[in-house]
């Protein structure tokens, strides 16, 4: 083989390399839920569950509301994900929308008010 090839090789082997370890430090990868344990996620549940009474049902680190986010299912049932930053700080807790984004809220009888 010529030293071309070797050194191609060697740059596609390092990027393989380097790509898992952002996928796999970043949580990307099947399905971006991470269920893993670590110090970082640990502290970022336990942020997460002094805002919101519940228990925690999935985290993911590197999401696009922050980065990290925590989701905790309510005693009544319902779900709200809870966005820290890097700093573990707050950035909201919106509630969870059940269902696909085009679906019809069960309040939502296609009219412009009323009943």
């Amino acid at each position: 083989m010529s030293v071309r090839t070797w050194v191609i090789a060697a740059v596609a082997a390092g990027l393989l390399l380097v790509g898992g370890g952002v996928a796999y430090a970043t949580g990307s990868g099947e399905g971006s839920s991470v269920q893993t344990g670590g110090a970082n996620i640990d502290k970022a549940k336990s942020v997460a569950l002094d805002q919101v009474t519940g228990r925690v049902t999935g985290s993911e680190v590197g999401d696009e509301e922050g980065y990290y986010e925590v989701e905790i299912t309510k005693d009544d049932g319902s779900q709200v994900d809870v966005h820290l930053d890097k700093n573990f700080n707050v950035l909201d807790t919106p509630a969870d929308h059940e269902g696909h984004e085009n679906e019809d809220g069960p309040d939502d009888d296609g009219d412009d008010g009323g009943e």
